[in-house]
């Protein structure tokens, strides 16, 4: 243990990266926050990841672009120089970041285990974490526990203002419930599904469910032209946003739908954050390591299946960040098996009377308000507590 709970420490904490990973750094950050709360918390990222965290409460951030040239590491070792902190979490290791840690001065440096302390970044701290064969989000709370905080629980409780969940269901109000969120595209190329299995996916959520569809997706012509193909399969029901939305304002849709069916990439974790359940689709790599947090039931893990096809190897035997880095791993993944845990989902949701079955009574009550402007004997009263994060 570092520290106690009176302790005035003043902690620095590194992680630019993506914004999937630094979503699942933010349980670590409230494990901190809530076990020291006399402690100054500054976390240098990135103007993406800021974008997202900012609001974040009891943290400073410090917003720096990834270094690209001698000049960058300059005018951040300049930015240091007289600033000094207790402990240093270097909780991003390569090569380009690592080189900003001698920038930091702090008695305590901890870092990742020598197993995953990757492009020298063990040269640069005098403390680590164990190893361990866990998920992305236990190695960051691992840092916290080093520390001395309570990582017992997971939270997130992103700052999400009313603005963005007003522009939100501004957007998503036209749409039937259920409603299923499809973020298609993941930064590499090799996670992404078929064209042709989201096409089907589409077709028979629409026939089997009447549900809303709402595509989400960065700015990349790629990526938008995926999506306004997928979006012309059941217009009446799909609505397009992909490369129109914020993080926060990402954020806010993921909260409003039903559930998020994604490959492995951000937005998973970002759904995960608002408690919406996630369809993940996994090949490439292992859910265990980076699937939805803690919320795995309805992940589609082909991933053994792809390490024993596509690598001739025993999933169980095979080191903790193996990729299987083939062009047909994810056509493992067949519509069927989306299909199934989609009818999971809502068969136990209609069981529990779950919110996006009180989100329906809601749609529906509002259609009609829409169609009666008059009161009507016998209309339904408006439903409280359907959002289910409260």
């Amino acid at each position: 243990m570092l520290a106690t709970p009176t302790s005035s420490l003043s902690i620095a904490i590194v992680r630019f990266s993506a914004l999937g990973d630094v979503l699942l750094l933010v349980p670590a950050v409230r494990s901190l926050r809530r076990s020291f709360p006399t402690a100054t918390i500054t976390w240098i990222t990135s103007p993406l990841a800021y974008a997202l965290l900012q609001g974040l409460e009891g943290v400073q951030f410090e917003v720096y672009d990834k270094p690209r040239s001698l000049a960058d590491y300059r005018a951040f070792y300049r930015a240091y120089s007289k600033r000094n902190f207790d402990v240093v979490l270097a909780m991003q290791a390569n090569l380009r970041i690592n080189l900003l840690y001698p920038a930091l001065h702090a008695p305590v440096k901890i870092g990742f285990d020598r197993t995953r302390a990757r492009e020298g970044q063990w040269l640069f701290c005098n403390r680590r974490i164990p190893f361990a064969n866990t998920h992305l989000a236990d190695s960051f709370l691992a840092f916290a526990a080093q520390m001395g905080a309570d990582t017992s629980s997971a939270e997130w409780n992103l700052p999400v203002a009313e603005a963005e969940q007003a522009w939100a269901q501004e957007r998503l109000k036209g749409l039937p419930r259920p409603l299923i969120a499809i973020h298609p595209f993941a930064s590499k190329a090799e996670r992404n599904w078929l064209f042709e299995r989201y096409a089907e996916l589409i077709r028979a959520t629409v026939g089997n469910w009447h549900a809303g569809i709402v595509l989400t997706g960065g700015n990349a012509p790629a990526e938008r032209d995926f999506c306004a193909r997928l979006a012309a399969i059941a217009p009446g029901h799909t609505l397009n946003l992909c490369g129109q939305s914020t993080p926060k304002q990402l954020a806010a849709v993921l909260a409003q739908a039903d559930v998020l069916v994604a490959p492995d990439t951000g937005p998973v974790h970002l759904a995960r954050a608002m408690n919406t359940p996630v369809v993940g689709l996994y090949a490439v790599a292992s859910p265990v390591l980076s699937g939805p947090y803690a919320a795995q039931e309805y992940v589609v893990n082909r991933y053994p299946q792809a390490v024993r096809k596509f690598l001739g190897k025993d999933p169980d035997q095979v080191p903790w960040n193996t990729r299987v880095h083939h062009p047909d791993a994810m056509s493992l993944i067949q519509t069927e098996d989306v299909l199934q845990q989609l009818g999971r989902l809502f068969n136990e949701a209609e069981t529990e009377c779950a919110p996006f079955m009180l989100r329906q009574a809601q749609h529906e009550r509002n259609q009609k308000i829409a169609a009666h402007p008059e009161p009507v004997e016998g209309l339904v009263q408006p439903l409280s507590n359907t959002n289910k994060h409260d």
